[in-house]
C-alpha cells in the first residue's frame, strides 16, 4: 500500500484512448497499479448533447480552422469536479519546466485541458481554467502530446514512482545545473576508457567528479542556466579547477557541441564561447547581477 493518496491528474481531450494509453504504460502505468498516480482522461464528446456529438465550431467573425465550444468543455469539467488547478495547455502559457514539475508532484493533483483546432473559446480561458501551460514554442495540432509531456515529467517526481528517489536531485535542471556524464560496462570500449574515479569505489571522489562535471557541461552547453542561479561560487570555482575543468575544457566542450552533427545548432552561450568571447561565470570571472 502506498504510503501517501495517490496524486490525481485529470485530462480532458476529445483523444482519452491516446492519453489513456500513454499513462498505462512503462513507469506511469507501475505507479498506476501500485496506487501512487490516479491519471483520469475524460472525453469531451462525452458531455455534448447532439447526436454528432459536436464540440466544435466555426469562429464568429469568420477566419481559418475551428473552435472548441465553451459547452461541451465547461459540462465535462463540471461532471467530474476534477482537482484544481486546471491548466490549459496552449502556446500562450507559462512555460513548463522542471520547477513547476516539482511543485506540481508535490499536490495533491490538478488538471490538464487539451486544446484543439484553431484554440478553444475565450470564456473557456476567461472562467473555467485557473491558467495556461506551454511546452515549448512550436505549434502542435492539439494539446495530447503535450499533456502527456507534463504527465511524465509529473508523475515521475511523485515520492516513490522511480525506484530510487534520489536519482531525481541529479538530473538535469535539478539545481539549474545539466546531468554528468554516464558510463557503464565495458570499462574500455574501442579504445575509449570510463574515468578511473567511477571505478575507485571512492563515493566522496565520485561525487565531486559528478558535481564539476555537471558545472563544466552546463557552463559549455547551457551558460544561460548558470546565470539563472546566480553564477558560481567560489567552492564550485576552486571544484572545478581541481579537476581541470576551467575555461579550456568548457570552450572545447562547446566547440564540440557546434560539430555533433548536420543540422545541429548549438545554444547561444556555447557559441560565444567558441567564437573566443570569456567564459561566463567560470573560475576567475565575475558573477553578474
Amino acid at each position: 500500500m502506498p504510503r501517501w493518496p495517490a496524486v490525481r491528474i485529470d485530462v480532458f481531450t476529445i483523444f482519452p484512448d491516446m492519453v489513456s494509453g500513454f499513462a498505462g504504460q512503462a513507469l506511469l502505468g507501475r505507479a498506476k497499479e501500485r496506487g501512487l498516480l490516479d491519471i483520469r482522461a475524460h472525453d469531451l464528446r462525452a458531455a455534448t448533447t447532439d447526436p454528432h456529438r459536436t464540440v466544435d465550431a466555426a469562429p464568429f467573425g469568420g477566419g481559418a480552422g475551428m473552435v472548441l465550444m465553451p459547452e461541451p468543455v465547461f459540462a465535462a469539467v463540471e461532471a467530474v469536479d476534477p482537482p484544481r488547478p486546471l491548466y490549459l495547455l496552449a502556446p500562450g502559457g507559462r512555460t513548463f519546466d522542471q520547477g513547476l514539475a516539482v511543485d506540481l508532484a508535490g499536490g495533491g493533483g490538478f488538471s490538464l485541458l487539451c486544446g484543439r483546432y484553431e484554440g478553444v473559446d475565450e470564456r473557456v480561458r476567461a472562467h473555467l481554467v485557473d491558467g495556461e501551460l506551454s511546452v515549448g514554442d512550436y505549434v502542435l495540432a492539439g494539446g495530447e502530446v503535450a499533456a502527456m509531456v507534463v504527465l511524465e515529467a509529473v508523475g515521475r517526481l511523485v515520492p516513490g514512482v522511480m525506484g530510487n528517489d534520489g536519482s531525481a536531485g541529479e538530473e538535469s535542471f535539478a539545481d539549474d545545473l545539466l546531468e554528468y556524464p554516464h558510463y557503464t560496462r565495458p570499462a574500455t570500449f574501442r579504445g575509449w576508457e570510463a574515468p578511473e574515479v567511477l571505478r575507485s569505489g571512492d563515493h566522496g571522489r565520485v561525487a565531486r567528479w559528478r558535481r564539476a562535471m555537471a558545472l563544466s557541461r552546463t557552463l559549455a552547453l547551457r551558460p544561460d542556466l548558470v546565470a539563472r542561479r546566480g553564477g558560481l561560487d567560489d567552492g564550485e570555482r576552486r571544484l572545478l579547477e581541481e579537476h581541470g575543468l576551467g575555461d579550456g575544457h568548457a570552450r572545447a566542450q562547446a566547440h564540440g557541441r557546434t560539430r555533433e552533427g548536420p543540422g545541429e545548432r548549438p545554444h547561444e552561450g556555447a557559441a560565444a564561447l567558441e567564437a573566443g568571447g570569456p567564459l561566463p561565470y567560470d573560475a576567475g570571472s565575475p558573477s553578474s547581477t
